[in-house]
């Protein structure tokens, strides 16, 4: 399983990227599209929603199921990455290069709680 330690995660399967500027880049993980299978349809929330921690912001669809992408934190959405709905493989490809939506954080320390590399492993293998 591919488990960047540079990054931070949620139990529900979201990676988030603190980013130079202080917003963050929210992806899924590796496990998570492996679990979905071929990804056929991505729904990106609308720059500058305001979303609540853990509030449904995406839709990823596979030919198996869709799923719900949750907010890991509180924030605006400051950019969606435009060409997934184009090219909904490119998750598949590469989970943590195919990010799905920026947050500018509410709280930026509420990263701090996120869990790290080796608490998402343990959780993922659940």
């Amino acid at each position: 399983m591919n488990i960047p330690a540079n990054l931070k995660y949620t139990k529900s399967h979201e990676w988030v990227r603190v980013e130079a500027d202080g917003t963050v880049t929210v992806g899924i993980t590796d496990h998570a599209q492996e679990l979905l299978g071929d990804l056929v349809f991505i729904e990106l929330p609308d720059v500058g929603k305001e979303l609540a921690a853990e509030q449904e912001a995406a839709v990823v669809e596979s030919v198996k199921a869709a799923s719900d992408v949750y907010a890991p934190i509180a924030g605006t959405v400051t950019a969606v990455n435009a060409s997934l709905p184009d090219t909904p493989e490119a998750l598949n490809e590469d989970a943590y290069a195919a990010w799905l939506f920026r947050l500018k954080p509410a709280n930026p320390a509420d990263v701090d709680a996120l869990l790290d590399a080796a608490a998402y492993a343990a959780c993922a293998a659940e």
